[in-house]
């Protein structure tokens, strides 16, 4: 829904020295598909159908994907060019230039039996 204002966003950031971006592709879990779907409708009626079909055709004709890594990505024509756009200009920014890992070797499960040695 603000993809148009990515460059700007993205600029702004590095401007003030931010190095990292993330993005998710928008979906509706939940009551929140209702709540939006009032206000589209209520506040964009011109435009509202057109909104709702581009956030199905990207989530395989649904509007609250849950399939993992897919769901805050999306898929197809309309998720691809979001994701080139950001990052043409993660690129043109040098955001996102450094890789993170995520150590879990430190991770326990919540209420397991602890360790002494």
């Amino acid at each position: 829904m603000n993809d148009h204002e990515m460059q700007r966003i993205m600029k702004a950031a590095a401007d003030n020295g931010a190095t990292f971006t993330a993005y998710t592709f928008i979906r509706l879990n939940g009551a929140i598909n209702f709540l939006f779907h009032d206000w589209l409708y209520k506040n964009f009626p011109n435009h509202a159908d057109k909104v709702w079909h581009l956030i199905e055709q990207s989530h395989d004709g649904k509007v609250n994907d849950t399939r993992w890594g897919v769901r805050m990505r999306g898929e197809g024509s309309i998720a691809d060019m979001v994701a080139q756009t950001y990052k043409k200009y993660g690129k043109l920014y040098n955001m996102n230039a450094e890789e993170w890992h995520l150590d879990t070797s430190k991770f326990r499960v919540p209420g397991g039996q602890g360790k002494l040695f």
